[in-house]
């Protein structure tokens, strides 16, 4: 592939000195092509202050493809499934599709490179990452980076991160990416072309963002991706995670685009409260929940893409609903939606996304699905809290049922030990053998009838 610097290319493109950090391009890296401004009933795009990139507002995040049994009883990706709905997805106009090398047990890559390669190269972006949590050796980070090549059939990237910074603050970015000259190595590759935009998604605190953040001036990140939804607007823990108001102000105030992820929390903003659901169909019946979920994201104007990991037709297509003659909510709606994130704050749920890092566990529990089933319970109201409430005899019977149904008996919370394996991996920060333990506690009971 053709070289061509930083400034070259702008000349180029002819878009001058634009925002903070506008990233080189290859001579055959050509902007998607399904990207002129769309009328009423199309899809929103956005466009990347950078580099001039029209990106679809709608994003396909590659990590919860649908999985399915081999014939030796493995995990695998349904192939199948990952060209029916990439077709579809490229076909209503999405064309930003996110992966990594850590997505499902590593498959992702290869199974969206697979499903992608069918269309031609400018009609889709390309966002992948160095996930290197476990080995921070050069060697090993590169060869991280060269294979992503491989797995996505490609020869350069559209938006490169640097995944999932801000744990431990600049001592542990340091290490992962400074000590072994990996920020050198992908510098080089953003000014040769093979990166067109270089960011890094972030999970952790206010002071770990601040660190973060005050790396823009020696390195010009060219977008960030960040977790933002109404309930991490104003909820989030304020230790672990920091309020996405407080990120967004930043990175409007320094003209980063940003990509969001986790816009239905793991899925918990597509199935709320019976009580918020109420208000939310009074106000638009034929609407659903999770469409006030990304219709707050997308009113910001700053977002370039919001990231929805969709497994099945369904999922694509509802939200194709939401993004093709996309609305932004008013003010008077965005303070709706932050007074139901208010009532939903106090429900005792598990902060839990259903990222699947934690996973496998050693001993073989479903962690992710223990906690869905638990926080489905809270949300619908149909947890057994003590035997002076009324049916508590049927919630009591329901809930065990429905959990041995979910969750097979080898897989369940009694088997956690607390060997903490699980704890380094989970970008919320969770406690997650103390919730498994509060979980087991509440089962077992529920079993002994002591509630």
């Amino acid at each position: 592939m053709k070289d061509i610097n930083r400034r070259d290319f702008l000349k180029m493109a002819g878009t001058g000195a634009v925002a903070m950090g506008a990233a080189a391009c290859g001579a055959n890296n050509t902007k998607a092509s399904n990207a002129e401004p769309q009328g009423e009933g199309k899809m929103e795009y956005r466009t990347n202050t950078g580099n001039g990139d029209k990106v679809s507002l709608l994003g396909y995040g590659c990590m919860r493809w649908q999985m399915i049994k081999d014939q030796d009883g493995k995990d695998i990706i349904n192939q199948d499934s990952v060209n029916e709905l990439v077709d579809r997805a490229i076909e209503a106009g999405v064309n930003y599709f996110d992966t990594s090398p850590a997505y499902l047990q590593g498959q992702s890559e290869k199974a969206t490179g697979i499903a992608l390669a069918r269309h031609p190269r400018n009609s889709y972006y390309i966002a992948t990452k160095l996930s290197n949590f476990r080995v921070f050796t050069k060697e090993a980070s590169e060869k991280m980076y060269h294979d992503s090549f491989e797995q996505m059939q490609t020869d350069y990237f559209d938006y490169y991160l640097m995944h999932s910074i801000g744990r431990g603050g600049y001592e542990a970015f340091k290490k992962r990416y400074e000590d072994n000259g990996m920020m050198d190595f992908v510098l080089k590759e953003r000014e040769a072309g093979r990166i067109r935009q270089l960011g890094f998604s972030f999970h952790g605190s206010q002071p770990e963002f601040d660190q973060m953040i005050a790396l823009q001036d020696k390195y010009h990140f060219d977008f960030v991706q960040i977790e933002m939804n109404y309930m991490d607007w104003q909820h989030a823990d304020g230790v672990r995670n920091v309020n996405a108001d407080y990120l967004y102000d930043c990175l409007d105030k320094r003209e980063i685009p940003i990509v969001v992820m986790e816009p239905l929390l793991g899925g918990r903003l597509a199935s709320v409260p019976e009580n918020v659901t109420r208000q939310f169909k009074e106000r638009e019946p034929d609407k659903t929940v999770a469409s006030w979920a990304f219709r707050f994201v997308g009113s910001y104007p700053r977002i370039l893409t919001i990231l929805s990991g969709m497994t099945y037709r369904e999922h694509l297509e509802d939200n194709l609903k939401t993004f093709m003659g996309f609305k932004p909510l008013t003010p008077e709606e965005i303070e709706f939606v932050k007074d139901m994130a208010g009532i939903m704050a106090t429900y005792p749920t598990v902060n839990c996304t259903h990222c699947n890092y934690c996973m496998p566990c050693p001993f073989g529990i479903d962690i992710p699905e223990i906690f869905a089933h638990y926080n489905k319970h809270v949300n619908a109201g149909t947890v057994a809290q003590n035997k002076e409430q009324a049916n508590y005899n049927k919630l009591r019977k329901e809930y065990l049922l429905s959990y041995d149904k979910a969750i097979p008996t080898l897989r369940q919370a009694d088997y956690c030990i607390g060997c903490g394996s699980c704890l380094s991996h989970c970008p919320q920060s969770i406690d997650i053998p103390r919730e498994l333990h509060r979980i087991d506690r509440y089962i077992e009971a529920l079993k002994q009838n002591k509630l």
